[in-house]
């Protein structure tokens, strides 16, 4: 597949960490407002990811998204031990999520960019993002019918809310891409399925590695699997 034509330029890397800084900002006023720690994570769990739409508009390089996630990668590791980002991470909680969320950035911009459909990997970490943020709302605020999978509650609320979310992520993303057809709607299906039994099953926050990266190897898969069909 053609590669991507890609540039970049200081105002458009200047965009992205202003958008970076308002996330923050605002979870650090709920923080101040009295919301819980949960509340202030998903605030930036569910806006952070939102550069991978910046990094696609702005068509940046690939080496930028992997570099950038290298690094956040490591301040994330380290405020694991010291508190670099409170209202991201707890000392010394069992999750290493915020980790995987960086890591997971980086992999689809390295994955997907240079193949010339980073439109796939937009779909797994927006799936990550408000798929997996909105579950864990939903399913702490409404989740009254609850299982468990390898010591980990989850509720049929929340994963519901996952599957659907999953869903319109895909519809909305590839929509633009290729236009709503059965066939598309075969693939948000498909994505729902994969991205819902990810979060399901997996622990200690590597979700935020396996949903981003699973979602969007499925997309491709069964795109081109319905494309050749």
């Amino acid at each position: 597949m053609e590669q991507l034509q890609i540039g970049v330029s200081g105002w458009q890397i200047g965009l992205v960490l202003v958008w970076l800084g308002l996330i923050g900002g605002v979870s650090e006023l709920a923080r101040r407002f009295g919301y819980s720690s949960e509340i202030t994570r998903k605030i930036v769990h569910i806006g952070a990811g939102h550069v991978i739409l910046l990094a696609w508009w702005f068509m940046l390089p690939a080496w930028i998204g992997v570099a950038a996630s290298v690094i956040f990668g490591a301040v994330a590791l380290i405020s694991y031990r010291w508190p670099i980002l409170p209202g991201i991470n707890s000392v010394g909680r069992r999750s290493w999520g915020t980790f995987f969320y960086a890591i997971s950035i980086g992999v689809l911009m390295g994955w997907c960019w240079p193949q010339g459909y980073p439109y796939f990997g937009v779909v797994g970490i927006l799936i990550m993002c408000w798929g997996d943020g909105l579950a864990a709302l939903v399913g702490q605020r409404w989740g009254t019918h609850g299982y468990e999978i390898w010591s980990e509650s989850k509720s049929i609320e929340g994963s519901l809310t996952m599957a659907l979310t999953s869903a319109i992520v895909v519809l909305v993303v590839l929509g633009t891409i290729q236009g709503l057809s059965l066939q598309l709607l075969l693939v948000a299906i498909g994505v729902a399925i994969a991205a819902t039994i990810l979060e399901a099953v997996s622990k200690y926050g590597v979700d935020n590695l396996t949903v981003p990266i699973g979602s969007a190897a499925t997309a491709l898969a069964l795109s081109q699997l319905l494309a050749s069909g």
